[in-house]
């Protein structure tokens, strides 16, 4: 398979070359490094507040969103992030969303990723499932949504370097794979542990 795949911005890794992304004008600015969040226990109790910089500086446990953008086509909205982001940069991620703000909902911060990120407003979210994610340096609360995009998408230009609809078989063949070697492209661990996780639910006929 190759990597003519419909998108926008300059992707080198792939060999994709397009228009420039686009962010929408307007639209609200993505949580700032001095932002407040709220840093919870194993158990997803609020325990006090730090802000952003902070939490990941120290690995404080909060939380953040994880949405599943799909178009009319039933394509997945994948992009690389821009190498200025404060976590994983310049890497690729299959979900669009970030941290929840210190006294905000779950919900709210996952509408609000969802329309910074696309540029799109008046999306619905809608809740599938949230884990606990922990690596060595981040540990956070992760829900994971999914929504429906019904118009052309204009992701903001400071979130996004590049971005493409691929179906699930395209995207599987960038995943990491003993049989497609040299293919896979770097993806977010935390994004990659989601979408796992979203297999594994997907298959489970009892998931709630």
């Amino acid at each position: 398979m190759t990597d003519q795949v419909t998108g926008t911005g300059h992707d080198s890794d792939s060999g994709i070359c397009l228009d420039d992304a686009m962010s929408t004008p307007g639209a609200p600015q993505p949580l700032s490094a001095d932002e407040l969040l709220d840093i919870v226990d194993a158990h997803d109790r609020v325990t006090g507040q730090a802000t952003r910089g902070e939490a990941t500086a120290r690995r404080l446990r909060h939380r953040c969103t994880f949405i599943l953008a799909r178009d009319p086509d039933d394509r997945i909205f994948v992009h690389r992030r821009t190498a200025a982001k404060l976590v994983f940069p310049s890497m690729y991620d299959m979900f669009v969303g970030g941290v929840v703000g210190a006294g905000e909902s779950y919900d709210d911060a996952a509408k609000r990723e969802a329309e910074e990120e696309l540029g799109v407003s008046g999306l619905t979210v809608a809740p599938l499932f949230r884990f606990l994610y922990e690596s060595p340096q981040h540990t956070w609360w992760s829900a994971v949504y999914e929504t429906r995009t019904p118009v052309a998408v204009r992701p903001q230009a400071e979130e996004v370097a590049w971005h493409a609809f691929l179906t699930e078989e395209e995207l599987a063949a960038r995943l990491p794979a003993p049989a497609a070697e040299g293919a896979a492209w770097p993806w977010v661990p935390d994004g990659l542990a989601a979408w796992h996780r979203l297999t594994l639910w997907r298959a489970t006929p009892t998931r709630r």
